[in-house]
């Protein structure tokens, strides 16, 4: 059975799985002092994290869905701790499980940021040396085995096919797999120069990504991210206000040009005021019959205690309005929702509730509750 959960367009999603979505990524820890930055901190907390689970985790925890998580995992307490997270949000693993040496590794991949205050931004780098998600590649996972159960949505993203050439291979080797067994695929583009320049340079971006988005239904990602990511020509990122969508809607043309498969395009807008006062919207573009329709959330002003995360809060609310047959209205609105609370909370993952998020996404304010 499907879900034609647009009717006009062609992104139609299983009704049922022994899981409802499935993350391909690695799973990190991020190191993070709150406001002291690196170099005067004396205490940390530290947040289990990835781009990709990220969306798993939030949409078991907040969204009430089953989801999993293919991975890396290192038997040293690190790994421990981070194994702990994911069970503790109620996401099932499917680990490629590596032995410590004691010494150089493998090792699950550390991030440092801290989150900057006012006029001070945050700044975020990382030690992924020898970081085991990076020697990930294809005969690591079953996944005939794996979809065959059943599996309604599959999703990765660029974060972890810039990890190594076999990471993206991958991707491209799970997608496959997920169209076969009829789920819906998706990417974050999550267009990270850091990570690309030390993987052999940012031209790379483009033609690695490329391929992986030849077999995606959706793609999150900002006009920056298509820019770079996918090297769609566009206008200057800085040359409008970040809330205006015309510059990503202006190139839409181009990526339905370029990826005929391509169904749903979504991205989150944010003008930046100080690092505690954002603007924030949402907006999709969906392909028809037609051409292509646009959906804009409403704007909010967010005063942001970390915005770590927000993006993947915002693609997982999104995702969860269409696996639940919300109009596209609807499902641009959730995920706005789920990313703005999402930044109001310390960590990546979500401790926003559904009733939380949909009272916001239909017009629910901050009074007090009681």
């Amino acid at each position: 059975m499907i879900i034609d959960t647009v009717m006009a367009t062609a992104l139609r999603i299983p009704a049922s799985g022994s899981l409802d979505f499935l993350a391909l990524g690695g799973l990190v820890h991020r190191i993070d002092p709150g406001a002291v930055p690196f170099r005067k901190a004396k205490t940390c907390e530290i947040h289990v994290s990835g781009g990709e689970f990220n969306c798993a985790a939030n949409l078991s925890d907040c969204f009430r869905m089953k989801t999993g998580i293919a991975t890396a995992m290192v038997d040293y307490p690190i790994g421990d701790l981070i194994a702990g997270q994911v069970r503790a949000m109620g996401v099932t693993p499917f680990y490629k499980t590596f032995a410590h040496d004691g010494v150089r590794g493998p090792n699950m991949a550390a991030v440092y940021s801290d989150r900057g205050f006012g006029i001070r931004g945050p700044v975020v780098f990382y030690n992924r040396s020898n970081e085991a998600a990076a020697q990930l590649k294809p005969g690591d996972f079953d996944w005939d085995d794996i979809f065959g159960r059943g599996v309604r949505w599959f999703h990765s993203g660029g974060i972890f096919a810039a990890l190594s050439p076999t990471t993206s291979e991958l991707i491209i080797d799970a997608m496959q797999a997920a169209k076969k067994h009829g789920a819906v695929t998706s990417l974050d583009l999550n267009y990270r120069e850091k990570l690309w320049t030390a993987a052999g340079g940012a031209e790379r971006a483009p033609a690695v990504l490329a391929r992986i988005v030849e077999h995606v239904d959706v793609l999150v990602g900002n006009e920056e991210d298509l820019q770079r990511g996918l090297g769609i020509p566009g206008p200057k990122v800085s040359a409008k206000s970040k809330l205006d969508p015309s510059a990503f809607f202006g190139m839409m043309e181009q990526v339905a040009a370029r990826f005929p498969n391509m169904k749903v395009v979504a991205t989150t807008l944010r003008e930046v005021h100080s690092t505690n006062r954002h603007e924030w919207g949402a907006v999709a573009w969906f392909r028809e019959e037609s051409g292509g329709r646009t959906h804009v959330s409403p704007t909010c002003a967010l005063d942001v205690y970390d915005r770590v995360g927000g993006g993947d809060g915002f693609a997982s609310g999104f995702f969860y309005g269409l696996m639940s047959g919300k109009s596209p209205d609807e499902a641009v609105r959730l995920g706005w929702a789920h990313g703005a609370l999402l930044t109001t909370f310390p960590g990546d993952t979500s401790m926003a509730t559904l009733e939380q998020v949909t009272a916001f996404a239909t017009g629910g304010s901050a009074r007090i509750q009681r």
